[in-house]
C-alpha cells in the first residue's frame, strides 16, 4: 500500500481541496506549513494571476504544494503551460481529461492526480500516466458526480493499479479511517477547512457553514448536467424552481453568474453560492488549520485502535 505522505513529502496523508476562488497561494502555503498538501485553485483566476499565486505560495512555504487545474477553464492550455514552467510539484485536475498535458507535466517532474467520479475515468487517466487518482464522492461540496464515496472508492481501488485518494464526506477521524480501510492511501478534504482561521472566505460564509445542519445542502444544476452541492439559501431555492420549470442551461448559468464570488468576497449568504459538502453539519468552531489537521489525524489513529476492540469483530 502506498503511503501518500512518502509519495508527496508531507506529514499527514491529507490533501486540501482546490476550491475555486478560495484556495489562494497564501491559503495553500498555510495548509502545507500545517503538514498537509495545500492546493491553489485555478477556477476564478486568470493565467497571470495563477502564476502570481504560485509564486506567493513558494515565498511562504518551503514544503510541497500543488495546483488544481479545472480543465473547463477557458485558458486551460495557457495555465497548463504555466504549471510546467513553474515546475509545480503536484497537479490535480477536474472537469475533463488531462491527457494532452501529461507528457509536459511529467517531464517537468510533477506528480499528477486527476479527480475522478467513475472507474472508467480512473482507468483512462491511469493509461495517460497519472501517478494517483482522487476518487471524489457526491457528498463533497461544489461540482459532484453521482456515486457516494463509500461506493466509489473501493470500485476504483479495484479498477486501477495506481494509488487512490478518497474525497467527499470526510471531516472526522472515523471517516478518514473508513476511507483508508476501503483502500485509499490518503484523503482530500475541503469543507472542514472552510472553518479554518486561515481560510480567506468571508466571515458570513464561515458562519453559515458552522450553523449548517445535516440536511442543509442541496444539489443544483442536475438538469444542465453540471450538478453542484451548495448550502440551501434564497438563491438555491429560486434556482431549483427555475430548473423544475424547465429553464435552459443558458438561463440557469446567467442566474448564478458571479454567485460564488458574492459568497466568498462579499459574504452574501442569501444570493451567493455557498459551496459545501454534507459534512457541514458536523463542524464545530473556527480553529487554526494546523489544529484541524492534527486533530483529524489523531482521531483517525484513535478510531483505528477503537475499531480493533469493537465487540462485533470478536469471535464470540
Amino acid at each position: 500500500m502506498t503511503d501518500l505522505r512518502k509519495l508527496v513529502g508531507i506529514d499527514y496523508p491529507i490533501i486540501q481541496g482546490g476550491m475555486a476562488n478560495i484556495a489562494t497561494g497564501e491559503f495553500a502555503a498555510a495548509i502545507s506549513n500545517a503538514g498537509a498538501l495545500g492546493l491553489i485553485a485555478t477556477g476564478g483566476y486568470s493565467p497571470d494571476a495563477i502564476r502570481e499565486q504560485i509564486r506567493t505560495a513558494r515565498s511562504l512555504t518551503s514544503k510541497p504544494f500543488g495546483v488544481n487545474l479545472m480543465l473547463m477553464h477557458p485558458a486551460a492550455d495557457e495555465i497548463a503551460e504555466i504549471l510546467t514552467e513553474e515546475r509545480v510539484a503536484v497537479i490535480t485536475t477536474g472537469a475533463g481529461l488531462p491527457g494532452k498535458y501529461m507528457p509536459a507535466w511529467k517531464d517537468a517532474g510533477a506528480l499528477v492526480f486527476p479527480v475522478v467520479s467513475a472507474s472508467a475515468i480512473a482507468r483512462r487517466v491511469e493509461s495517460f500516466g497519472a501517478d494517483a487518482v482522487i476518487a471524489e464522492g457526491c457528498e463533497s461540496g461544489g461540482h459532484i458526480g453521482e456515486l457516494t464515496t463509500m461506493a466509489l472508492v473501493p470500485q476504483i481501488v479495484s479498477a486501477v493499479k495506481i494509488p487512490v485518494i478518497a474525497a467527499g464526506g470526510i471531516a472526522s477521524g472515523a471517516q478518514m479511517l473508513a476511507a483508508l480501510t476501503l483502500g485509499a492511501c490518503g484523503v482530500q478534504i475541503g469543507t472542514t477547512l472552510l472553518r479554518s482561521l486561515e481560510c480567506p472566505i468571508h466571515a458570513n460564509y464561515k458562519d453559515a457553514i458552522l450553523k449548517a445542519k445535516d440536511n442543509d445542502t442541496v444539489v443544483t444544476g442536475r438538469s444542465a448536467g453540471v450538478p453542484v452541492r451548495i448550502l440551501r439559501n434564497q438563491m438555491s431555492i429560486e434556482y431549483l424552481k427555475l430548473e423544475k420549470s424547465g429553464a435552459s442551461a443558458e438561463e440557469l448559468e446567467t442566474f448564478t453568474l458571479g454567485s460564488l464570488r458574492r459568497a466568498v468576497y462579499d459574504g452574501d449568504v442569501k444570493r451567493g453560492s455557498l459551496m459545501a459538502g454534507q459534512v457541514a453539519g458536523m463542524l464545530g468552531e473556527i480553529k487554526p488549520a494546523a489544529e484541524i489537521l492534527r486533530e483529524l489525524y489523531a482521531d483517525c489513529v484513535a478510531a483505528a485502535s477503537a475499531v480493533s476492540r469493537h465487540p462485533a469483530l470478536s469471535e464470540g
